[in-house]
């Protein structure tokens, strides 16, 4: 067997032979997919599992479902009458000799020490009934010409032109450009400046599993950030719509040492640049701090002109070796290949793992006979997703051949390895790690002979990877991505005007992104904004929110002449949704304010401000109009024929919200007409009080007490809630309204209704003394010695019943009371003390 593979070439296929070789950005994959599609069967081979897929999908839509079969390692789709397979290239069925046409993609990684001898097979022995397509780099055309020698070679060039652009800060880079780093270190370090700065980028790397790649290709793709920071990975195969390449470095470690790029290395990946008829520009990063970050005279010119050194040798490894023992094995596998132009595959991680294995007695005792032999080298040949080497990954292996070697594996034991890695928390680098472990799995999964329930348990692994790769998705978008300042520096140049700026509740929104709040006509830039970020938030806001604040003031104007405004007057302040929209300071008298409008208004737009502010001035006469009592008192004040008594009385009335203790009023002093003037302006000319009766109301009185403050003549305590007939006294000064009475306070009104009721009580006896009747004082809740208190500060005396004889028994003879007018100026006294006697005694009693 080794002698009839050993690096030569089949015959015995009737079908032609078609290398179509050329630099990227050719169209070599679109016309294998159209060829393809022409024939009645066929099959394409890939470099990597994310290409397969996506050509799957597109064949998908030509063919359907029913036709299309997708086979890697991790992933098989194989409808039972599937004629078109899309692998990758260690997955294709190479024996499969029923497709009509074959095709192997990127043939020139026959030279990649890793892989190289895998397609460096594809390449001599995949062949297609009918047709067989090679494609590659025109690097591989002269080991084409020697190893195939009846195949066509057609050169296509290449659709647009790459320019070298030089070297450029990252802050110049121009958007929609691709930023290549070698380092996972350096792609999250570009990143993380580039989301300081630019909005953030896109992350593609080789460690991230496929679906994680297309979704943030897919952010990249969509415009929704403009730049895409990468390490070697996008150069194979991934279709971007990038203008600029920019290179972090022109170095890397290949597994083995630090070393340059070769020309057709850098080609590759500066080849993403440009798709189709636009034109693409590759240059370098300057800062990097790179030894090496600059492009020669000579590489320039190999990548702008695709001439590069031709690959003089492609690695090889025997593709079918013998399974006698695991030391034939390992011979056949380390054998030369017989022909020049081959090389001796470097040791692959298979290999490495398989040679370690041998060496291990517990391990290699346990394989015995040829299938036992085939069996362990399937094993070996898991690809080691981790990147953790051979000696971790063998260890692995060694496991796994364990519970493999006598049979297949069982469902509930893979069931449980695929749960424990099934969980979405973590960070980045976490997350990754569970990728890489489920693509084993899944890898695992897939293999025919080694799990029972294989549909069940590789759905399993693909559902779990699925949401590992949304979950890192996540993480990569969340870390690398403001979608604010993505949509800021994109918008805020000459095409500022076209932003899309919206509110939704009090949120501002620009083109869909949050960049703060509208309290009022207050804009807040988000609180969560870094630093970096306030100047640009400031300056959308400062071009775009004029048009909002227009437009919410043009509609509270119309909501204030409807009605539906909810304004309130706090504290000499006009607010609004929680914002001062205007103060009041003071004007020709208490009742009439001067409004001043917030300098929060400046930023709205004139007209509207206008219309705002006469609107507001409407709404504050509207709101002082349960004032007109005081504004009647404040009028007259300044009638001619009030007199000067009149006058004082009725600007103290004003002053003090239309209520004023008789004592010391002046009333006394008013004739006949002027006290008819006083009763006909509503006020009331009580025993102890004066007071209009529309002031005691505890909206009234706050109204009336924020006009007092701004004016600076604000006094009395503040307003009781809902004005109750009786209060607790407290040990601040009495709230307007009320009349003190030891340990309670009365209501003016209140007290003047139980006078009144002593004196009709008088008026209705024709003796000089008479009974009252506590029943109102009791139902409002005065206790004996307040109604006590009261009725004595209005001129009331109790009469003292005589005792009952001596021996006598039966109930005292009722309390009876007579009136003296009290003596004026009686409260700048110190307030009398309740008696304590006989009579007061039995007031209490009839109280009870």
């Amino acid at each position: 067997m080794v002698q009839q593979r050993n690096g030569s070439a089949q015959t015995d296929a009737p079908g032609a032979v078609k290398a179509v070789l050329g630099p990227t950005n050719t169209g070599k994959t679109h016309l294998a997919i159209e060829r393809m599609c022409a024939h009645s069967s066929g099959m394409i081979g890939f470099p990597l599992r994310l290409l397969a897929r996506e050509v799957y999908d597109r064949v998908v839509k030509i063919k359907g479902e029913a036709s299309v079969a997708l086979i890697t390692g991790e992933e098989r789709i194989e409808p039972k009458n599937a004629r078109y397979l899309l692998c990758t290239a260690e997955a294709m069925p190479v024996t499969e000799r029923s497709m009509a046409f074959v095709a192997i993609d990127e043939a020139q990684l026959a030279a990649d020490r890793e892989r190289g001898h895998v397609f460096t097979d594809r390449l001599l022995h995949a062949r297609g009934r009918e047709e067989t397509m090679i494609l590659g780099s025109s690097t591989v055309e002269p080991l084409v010409r020697s190893l195939v020698p009846q195949a066509e070679i057609v050169t296509r060039p290449r659709f647009s032109t790459l320019t070298h652009a030089g070297a450029k800060k990252l802050s110049r880079v121009p958007p929609r450009s691709a930023i290549v780093a070698f380092s996972a270190e350096q792609v999250y370090a570009i990143a993380e400046m580039l989301r300081r700065f630019r909005g953030g980028a896109a992350v593609v790397m080789g460690a991230l599993s496929p679906q994680t790649r297309n979704a943030q290709v897919a952010l990249y793709q969509s415009g929704e950030v403009d730049y895409l920071v990468a390490t070697d990975a996008i150069g194979m195969g991934l279709n971007l719509d990038v203008e600029h390449v920019a290179f972090a470095g022109l170095s890397k470690y290949d597994g083995r040492r630090h070393r340059r790029l070769t020309p057709s290395e850098m080609a590759q990946i500066a080849g993403r640049a440009g798709r189709h008829q636009k034109d693409g520009s590759f240059g370098t990063l300057t800062g990097t701090g790179g030894h090496d970050s600059e492009f020669e005279a000579e590489e320039v010119f190999a990548i702008e002109e695709h001439r590069f050194a031709p690959l003089t040798k492609l690695f090889w490894r025997e593709p079918e070796p013998r399974f006698d023992s695991l030391a034939t094995l390992i011979a056949d596998l380390e054998t030369p290949p017989l022909r020049p132009e081959l090389a001796p595959a470097p040791e692959a991680i298979d290999l490495a793992v398989l040679k370690r294995l041998a060496d291990e007695g517990p391990v290699a005792d346990t394989v015995r006979g040829t299938g036992q032999v085939c069996r362990f080298w399937e094993v070996c040949r898991l690809p080691d997703f981790r990147q953790q080497g051979a000696e971790t990954h063998s260890r692995f292996v060694a496991r796994l051949w364990q519970d493999l070697r006598s049979g297949e594996l069982g469902a509930d034991y893979v069931a449980a390895q695929i749960a424990q890695l099934d969980r979405t928390g973590g960070d980045i680098d976490t997350l990754q790690g569970r990728i890489a472990a489920i693509r084993s799995w899944a890898y695992i999964a897939q293999r025919p002979d080694w799990v029972l329930a294989r549909d069940e348990m590789a759905a399993r692994a693909r559902s779990v990877e699925a949401r590992l790769s949304d979950a890192l998705h996540g993480k990569l978008t969340e870390r690398f991505i403001n979608r604010r300042t993505a949509v800021l520096m994109k918008k805020l140049g000459t095409d500022a005007g076209l932003l899309s700026v919206r509110l939704e509740d009090e949120e501002v929104l620009v083109e869909g992104e949050h960049i703060g709040s509208l309290r009022g006509f207050t804009f807040q830039v988000d609180p969560g904004a870094r630093l970096s970020d306030r100047k640009l938030l400031l300056a959308a806001a400062e071009r775009h929110l004029s048009t909002l604040l227009a437009t919410r003031a043009d509609a509270l104007v119309e909501a204030i002449h409807a009605g539906t405004a909810q304004i309130a007057l706090n504290d000499g302040a006009l607010q609004w949704e929680g914002q001062k929209l205007a103060a009041l300071s003071p004007g020709r008298s208490l009742l009439t304010p001067v409004m001043i409008p917030d300098r929060t208004l400046d930023t709205v737009p004139d007209a509207s401000r206008r219309a705002l502010v006469a609107a507001l001035e409407a709404w504050l006469d509207t709101a002082l109009k349960p004032l007109a009592p005081l504004a009647k008192l404040d009028e007259a004040s300044r009638a001619t024929d009030a007199g000067p008594d009149l006058r004082a009385l009725l600007i103290t009335l004003v002053e003090r919200g239309g209520m004023t203790a008789r004592d010391g009023s002046g009333i006394d002093r008013l004739d006949k007409a002027r006290r008819t003037m006083l009763a006909r302006l509503g006020v009331r000319v009580g025993a102890l009080d004066l007071f209009v009766p529309a002031m005691l109301r505890t909206p009234v009185i706050a109204l009336w007490r924020q006009l007092a403050q701004v004016s600076g003549k604000g006094q009395g305590g503040v307003p009781a809630a809902d004005m109750p007939p009786v209060l607790a006294a407290g040990h601040h000064r009495p709230p307007p309204g009320y009349r003190a009475l030891g340990k309670q306070l009365l209501r003016i009104d209140m007290a003047e209704k139980l006078l009144r009721e002593g004196h009709d009580a008088r008026a209705s006896e024709k003796r000089g003394s008479f009974t009252l009747d506590p029943a109102r004082a009791v139902s409002m809740g005065l206790t004996t010695a307040s109604y006590a208190r009261l009725l004595r500060l209005g001129g009331f005396q109790p009469v003292m019943p005589r005792p009952l004889a001596e021996g006598a028994h039966g109930p005292l003879a009722p309390v009876r009371w007579r009136w003296r007018p009290p003596r004026r100026q009686a409260e700048a006294q110190p307030a009398l003390p309740v008696r304590r006697d006989g009579a007061f005694a039995a007031l209490a009693d009839m109280v009870r």
